[in-house]
């Protein structure tokens, strides 16, 4: 095998599918990624079993072959290399030399054909959207999904199409962030829960762009494909919980305010909130002022805030990164917030926008 490409080409490619080589795993040739040499194209593939990610980099091919190469090293090397062209050789014992102006290393590689195959997806149902709009709904939602896996199917995002529309949700028993969007063109009945690992890695890939990624469905995997880069993943078996039941239809107090105004109070009383037990702050609506309080045995804090108020005064509690986990991720200047009693989920929302919801359970408090 042999190839000739760009540095900043190559380090781009080893870069994005890092994200998925496995910190830790019991077989040793997934902490390397290959080099695969074909169709005139050089590509570069890592996987821990449950995400693969595969890009494709421009390169001159002078002998098609492949090699798995330690991905660490492999990384610092072509980090550290002068901005020129890289010729990488590999010869029949898996050696793989690599030159760049005066720099020349030898690493030791295995064989390609240990390297196991990325699952194929043959697009039974697909849907295409601007990558920008994708990586807004991930950002929006993925926060949500439960980090312990005492209910698997939570630790994932549903994705669900029908009647035109794609919605995103999340839930891990405390909170629930749900996002929709419209899109020219739907395939309905799409549903299938992507693990938030996932989710996670393809918004770090996608571009604040209005390029579209292609996303295909199988009963167990999914594929986003981007202009050059395939990231191929499981997605979780079960049955997500109907979140749409959960959502009130009705309230008996609601606010309206600044989003940034909120946000930044709340974070001042989490600062003595993360001293408690709980991470707990305190609402206090009064006509037309937002008590917003906060105390642990070193001490105590208390912020006012005008708001508009419609419906009863109420006091209610919230863990307070819950709370400030969605006020980041909502871009409205005003968020509309909906109370029903002390002890019932509150929804917040952007004043402007139908597409973003988020319920947050409350934290009872004794008396």
């Amino acid at each position: 095998m042999k190839i000739v490409c760009s540095k900043d080409q190559l380090l781009e490619g080893i870069l994005i599918t890092q994200k998925a080589v496995p910190p830790r795993t019991t077989l040793p040739i997934l902490q390397g990624i290959l080099f695969d040499c074909r169709d005139h194209s050089l590509y570069i593939r890592a996987t821990d079993l449950e995400i693969g990610i595969e890009c494709r980099v421009e390169a001159e091919i002078v002998e098609k072959g492949w090699v798995v190469l330690d991905s660490r090293l492999l990384g610092e090397i072509v980090r550290k290399l002068p901005p020129e062209e890289v010729e990488i050789t590999v010869n029949e014992g898996n050696i793989a030399e690599i030159k760049c102006a005066n720099s020349r290393f030898r690493l030791q590689g295995q064989s390609g054909e240990e390297f196991p195959q990325l699952p194929q997806v043959d697009g039974e149902k697909s849907l295409s959207m601007p990558q920008d709009l994708l990586k807004g709904m991930i950002r929006q939602v993925v926060f949500a999904c439960a980090v312990e896996e005492t209910r698997p199917i939570l630790t994932g995002a549903l994705i669900e199409c029908s009647r035109g529309e794609l919605s995103m949700a999340a839930l891990d028993g405390f909170r629930l962030a749900v996002r929709t969007a419209k899109l020219d063109s739907l395939n309905d009945g799409i549903k299938a829960v992507v693990p938030a690992k996932t989710l996670n890695e393809i918004q770090r890939i996608l571009k604040d762009t209005q390029d579209n990624v292609k996303i295909e469905f199988t009963g167990s995997h999914v594929l986003f494909g981007l202009e050059n880069t395939r990231v191929i993943s499981r997605v979780l078996e079960g049955e997500f919980i109907n979140y749409r039941q959960i959502i009130p239809d009705e309230y008996g107090t609601s606010i309206r305010l600044k989003n940034i105004d909120l946000l930044e109070s709340c974070e001042r009383a989490s600062l003595l909130a993360r001293e408690g037990r709980n991470n707990l702050i305190k609402l206090n609506i009064t006509r037309d002022v937002l008590e917003i309080t906060s105390n642990a045995e070193i001490g105590e804090v208390r912020e006012e805030l005008a708001v508009e108020t419609e419906g009863k005064d109420l006091e209610i509690a919230f863990n307070s990164k819950y709370l400030t986990d969605a006020l980041k991720v909502i871009e409205d200047e005003y968020v509309n917030i909906e109370f029903t009693t002390s002890v019932s989920p509150c929804i917040i929302k952007p004043e402007e926008s139908e597409t973003y919801t988020y319920l947050l359970l409350p934290v009872r408090v004794l008396s």
